[in-house]
């Protein structure tokens, strides 16, 4: 791949993934009732409700900063990894009849944080290559 388009592709990652994280704050941060019953199932109400949201925020700012995106983006991958692992265990794959797009976003961040981590893993401080 090019460097112009690996650069394209790159920020249209970070904005997926950032753009999910951040658009779900608000229903995290307000206890939106679809939040409070997911964390609720999951056992983590209130207080992971709100952990969970911190990170996704730490996670999209720092995904958005080119410098670290690789730090997100691992953030990233291990809250998404969580949010899958509970959609497969405990919580479906449609919760409250949302044909299951909870879950998709969940999986396309996950995918977006995998790629942008492994396309940044130079900068990543034991990740690098020692001379």
């Amino acid at each position: 791949m090019k460097p112009q388009t690996h650069r394209k592709w790159a920020w249209a990652l970070r904005l997926v993934a950032a753009g999910i994280m951040l658009q779900t704050l608000i229903f995290k941060f307000s206890a939106a009732p679809e939040s409070v019953y997911i964390f609720s199932v999951v056992g983590m109400e209130p207080w992971g409700r709100i952990f969970v949201g911190v990170l996704e925020l730490i996670a999209s700012v720092l995904i958005l900063i080119p410098r670290t995106t690789a730090y997100g983006s691992l953030i990233g991958i291990g809250v998404m990894t969580g949010a899958v692992f509970m959609h497969l265990t405990r919580l479906g794959i449609v919760v409250q009849n949302d044909s299951g797009k909870l879950f998709a976003m969940a999986v396309i961040v996950l995918a977006a944080c995998l790629t942008l981590t492994f396309w940044h893993r130079a900068s990543i401080s034991g990740l690098r290559n020692r001379e």
